[in-house]
């Protein structure tokens, strides 16, 4: 049974009292108004001076450490789970005084109004932004008064100060002027790829803080911490009824030890919900279930915020629930109560008009979206959506488009909180009162969109995109990078255009006597054969698309019709459904359609991340041998939202994003070069062609099913049974004590090295002198590339590294599987075998040259070469580094590769704050500059001119980089706020919260 120990009042409380008063963190515990979710207890205190004590003491415990939010009836809500936390009669004396000061204190307590149920009584008290009586608000997008309310309801004037608001109350002007502000999202998610590590680097955290002689339970997340286990699933088996049950079994049993790691975190953190496997998808899960649209914490209403350790935290946006990935590193900073520094945010309205034509899917929509938006350059910025269009995209559209955020660049896809949104938390089994109480505060907080009203209010936006939905057409993305879109009619086409281009995005470079390759094998006895872009994988995977109810249903009724025309998916494609929650197949079991997708061989394989992360398992051994040591281009087509090279599969080299029907189709075709329209899927059993339009479902008869097949009770039931857990994980045993037992001889958890002989004291500047480059980069290098989630290859030095330890190659798990042991994550940094890397001059793979030497060598030896030399490294990029994932070992990966520096074109909002998290210092080119025009080989020595007191560096001043060739050029330092150069100033954000936290 999943569970969260004793709530986080004695985090809030006990734990942080004892912070010397010089510590910034200090200051939370002189004002829980500075935690996310505790600003409630001063608030209610604020209201009346002469309340009882007893009666702010229950609203704080209520608050603080639940964050209650009930979704009614019997269903067990989050904040159910945990228990309440005891208080000892010293620490009310403190309390009491605390609020007696507090009172008075709150720079916004003129404010706090009273939200009145309808039938009398009151829902809570709430900040109110129109009592400020300020016209600018009017104007503001609906992304950014959610940043305001947090700033007004946060602010304590240390941590979120009254200039934080008067920041974002001036949006329109501020906005064009990179403007840092302090935000305290209400909760963090987690997935278990991004959770473990961030538990090892807690459990390793009260580690520092006991060795600096401080208490160990100082750290504790103030905020509630949800982790679904999703990634660890893979599709070991497939195309059979007991799959699900073989692969979860299988997943135990690689991962005894990390899921026993995590049921002690559970357990020796406070406030943290750890949702067992097979439960379903975080997302999904999030969107379904965790997400609150407004708290309503023991009396106090705000709006729900989330940041989370996966990229794709995006889809509770479509919710109306702010929310982003971050870096791990960040994510466990904001756990402990520090404040997210960002930059104020430019917002893109994009309006949408019209309505999506027969045959289109949402999925074809998000793929237009993202093409639009990564073309108009959305980096760093919210992207707002509004319009006519709205009413014609359900909650489960929108959901769709805002998961996928990351692929188009932005920190958000938002889409404020409207009619479709309520019907939305009904269907899902939200009771009538909740819904009531949600619509209620956020009418009255003008963060409530209501169509009908007309003429709509305008509001301001940094730029302006429209779109008609009714110019959507059928299409897919690929064949490496997501917003590269080709519409369905042009795909046939594309594909041989791929052929023949240079090798690229766009490109293999297979020359014309070879496209026609084919490749004859036996598989189960039988003749087969596949030639370029045959389709060996066909997933219909969990995060994008899965909690659309209308493209599953979509895809079922292909998977129907097909079969009952004759046509059956070739037994050699590997075909998998990996649902996001167990609401799926309770509504395609009552759709009757669960059978017609067995029947292609689509069955339930698990419920996680699957295809998408890497997790897609082997190929059959005759299809891989087919495929092995030929030029043959293999491909997969899934309904995730990556298809960046080598994430998939290392054997599909051509990888697409298609909606769950286009993936059933592409199964049954058996490959992607073929033009839907003029080309038959098939011969059918009446001796037919059978086309693409014979089998495609009507809208209407999509929407038939679905308002049959999706009801509320399914929602309830489901969450039900996760609260119970399963029988392998209710077995797994965990110690416990709140100190971890390191394991020396583990290969999944082992003690990262980032807190050992740390002083008091921070380093301050390093220097970066005389660097040699370890790795030379192009455009669009990936978190996948810097550091892989999928398949560790038996050649590569993480490999050596478990085989040398006895682990074997069957056992090998994947690299998102061992994030928990930082040495085989440092053998794995770089470890991406479609890596391209200049100093190779052309050759693929995860190598390097050692520059004093001439060799070429893996990039952990000649990384580890140059640190035993004692010699600094540092990376030269394009533009789009670190794009794809939020992925933190992509950051503390080159860190323990002794990586000092990354000097690139542009970096992705996420891994560029990612490397300042970890002390790494991000240097731009100036525009119009880089290695290239430069003539710059990688082949020199590098010298980073900065101050050497951290006091004399500025957030984005030009630094100057001098070579040993008598080259020099003038970078910007992406350091972008005074926080980052605190952190950087402490070696990193977690070296600095350890000694905040330990300041006597």
């Amino acid at each position: 049974m999943y569970r969260r120990a004793t709530s986080g009042v004695r985090s809030a409380s006990t734990t942080l009292t004892r912070l010397s008063s010089s510590s910034p963190l200090s200051k939370i515990a002189s004002n829980p108004a500075a935690s996310a979710s505790a600003p409630s207890a001063s608030v209610l205190n604020q209201t009346s001076r002469s309340r009882s004590f007893s009666s702010a003491l229950r609203s704080f415990r209520v608050c603080s450490a639940s964050t209650r939010w009930s979704h009614g009836g019997s269903w067990r809500s989050p904040a159910s789970l945990r228990a309440q936390a005891r208080v000892s009669a010293p620490l009310m004396d403190r309390l009491e005084r605390r609020y007696a000061s507090m009172a008075s204190e709150h720079a916004y307590k003129d404010i706090l109004t009273s939200l009145p149920k309808p039938g009398g009584g009151e829902y809570g008290k709430y900040y109110s932004l129109p009592a400020l009586n300020d016209p600018r608000i009017d104007k503001l997008p609906y992304s950014v008064r959610i940043l305001l309310e947090s700033a007004i309801r946060n602010c304590d004037n240390y941590q979120v100060t009254k200039n934080d608001v008067e920041k974002i109350l001036d949006w329109e002007n501020t906005s064009t002027k990179q403007v840092e502000i302090a935000f305290k999202p209400a909760r963090v998610i987690l997935q278990d790829f991004t959770g473990v590590p961030a538990l090892v680097d807690l459990a390793s955290m009260r580690d520092a803080v006991k060795n600096l002689g401080s208490d160990p339970n100082k750290i504790n997340p103030l905020v509630p911490v949800d982790l679904v286990v999703d990634h660890s699933v893979q599709v070991d088996f497939a195309r059979s009824e007991d799959a699900a049950q073989k692969n979860m079994e299988l997943e135990f049993k690689r991962n005894k030890e990390r899921f026993a790691f995590l049921k002690w975190g559970s357990t020796a953190f406070q406030n943290m919900l750890v949702v067992p496997p097979g439960s379903g998808i975080v997302h999904q899960v999030n969107l379904e279930y965790l997400g609150r649209v407004v708290f309503n914490s023991g009396g106090f209403l705000y709006p729900d915020s989330v940041v989370g350790t996966d990229s794709h935290t995006t889809m509770i946006d479509g919710l109306g629930v702010a929310g982003w990935g971050v870096g791990g590193i960040e994510a466990e900073a904001a756990m402990l109560g520090q404040p997210m520094s960002m930059v104020l945010p430019g917002v893109v309205g994009f309006k949408l008009d019209g309505k999506l034509k027969e045959g289109v899917t949402a999925t074809d929509l998000v793929l237009t979206v993202t093409q639009i938006l990564r073309k108009h350059g959305v980096v760093g910025k919210f992207v707002e959506f509004y319009g006519e269009g709205m009413s014609e995209l359900s909650l489960a559209d929108r959901a769709t488009i805002a998961n996928m955020s990351p692929e188009y660049g932005a920190t958000m896809g938002f889409f404020p909180v409207d009619h479709v949104t309520l019907e939305y938390l009904k269907l899902t089994g939200r009771s009538d009162e909740t819904v009531s109480m949600i619509e209620s505060y956020l009418r009255a907080n003008n963060m409530f969109v209501d169509y009908n009203e007309q003429p709509q209010q305008e509001r301001s936006y940094t730029s302006y995109l429209q779109l008609d939905l009714g110019h959507v057409e059928p299409c897919i993305s690929g064949p490496k990078r997501p917003h590269d879109r080709v519409p369905l009619k042009d795909m046939k086409a594309d594909w041989h255009a791929c052929l023949d281009n240079p090798v690229g995005f766009k490109g293999f470079a297979v020359p014309k006597e070879k496209q026609g390759e084919v490749v004859k094998f036996s598989y189960d006895g039988q003749p087969a054969e596949i030639n370029h872009g045959s389709v060996v994988i066909a997933a219909i995977t969990s995060c994008t698309n899965t909690s659309n109810p209308s493209v599953m249903i979509g895809a079922a009724l292909v998977a129907k019709k097909a079969y009952d025309l004759g046509l059956k998916v070739k037994p050699w494609v590997k075909t998998s459904l990996a649902p996001g929650s167990r609401v799926v197949e309770k509504y395609l079991d009552r759709s009757g359609l669960r059978e017609d997708l067995n029947k292609q061989g689509f069955q339930i394989v698990g419920y996680g991340c699957t295809t998408c992360i890497g997790n897609s398992g082997d190929l059959d051994k005759s299809v891989a041998a087919a495929i092995e040591g030929t030029d043959i281009i293999p491909a997969a087509v899934l309904s995730g939202n990556r298809n960046f090279e080598g994430r998939v599969h290392p054997q599909t080299r051509a990888n697409y994003l298609a909606s769950p029907p286009l993936v059933v189709a592409y199964a049954l075709a058996g490959t992607v070069d073929i033009d839907f329209e003029t080309e038959p899927l098939g011969t059918g059993k009446d001796g037919k062609n059978v086309f693409l339009r014979d089998i495609w479902p009507s809208n209407e008869e999509v929407a038939k099913v679905v308002q049959y097949s999706v009801l509320p009770s399914m929602f309830k039931s489901s969450y039900e049974t996760i609260t119970q857990g399963n029988p392998l994980w209710n077995e797994l045993s965990a110690p416990g004590s709140t100190l971890y037992s390191w394991d020396s001889n583990s290969t999944y958890i082992h003690e990262p090295p980032y807190f050992k002989n740390m002083t008091a004291d921070p380093p301050g500047p390093r220097e970066v002198k005389d660097a040699y480059c370890l790795l030379n980069f192009g455009d669009s290098v990936t978190t996948d590339h810097i550091s892989p989630a999928g398949n560790i290859q038996k050649t590569s030095p993480a490999a050596k590294f478990l085989m040398d330890r006895g682990v074997s190659q069957t056992d090998f798990n994947s690299y998102g599987s061992r994030r928990g042991n930082d040495e085989v994550m440092a053998r794995g940094t770089f470890a991406n075998i479609r890596l391209v890397n200049k100093l190779l001059k052309g050759e693929v793979g995860p190598k390097t040259v050692h520059v004093p030497t001439g060799e070429k060598l893996s990039v952990f030896d000649a990384a580890s070469r140059y640190m035993n030399a004692g010699q600094d490294t540092v990376i030269l990029a394009g533009a789009e580094y670190g794009s794809g994932s939020s992925r933190d070992w992509a950051a503390k990966g080159p860190l323990l590769l002794g990586v000092k520096a990354v000097i690139a074109k542009s970096f992705e909002r996420i891994h560029r704050s990612n490397l300042a998290g970890m002390g790494i210092i991000p240097l731009c080119f100036k525009a119009g500059e880089d290695a290239d025009t430069l003539g710059l080989t990688g082949h020199e020595r590098y010298t980073v001119h900065l101050p050497t007191k951290v006091s004399d560096i500025k957030p984005g001043q030009d630094v100057t980089v001098t070579t040993d060739t008598g080259k020099s050029f003038v970078c910007t330092l992406r350091f972008d706020t005074e926080v980052e150069l605190a952190y950087y100033d402490h070696g990193g954000i977690l070296p600095y919260v350890i000694r905040s936290l330990s300041a006597k």
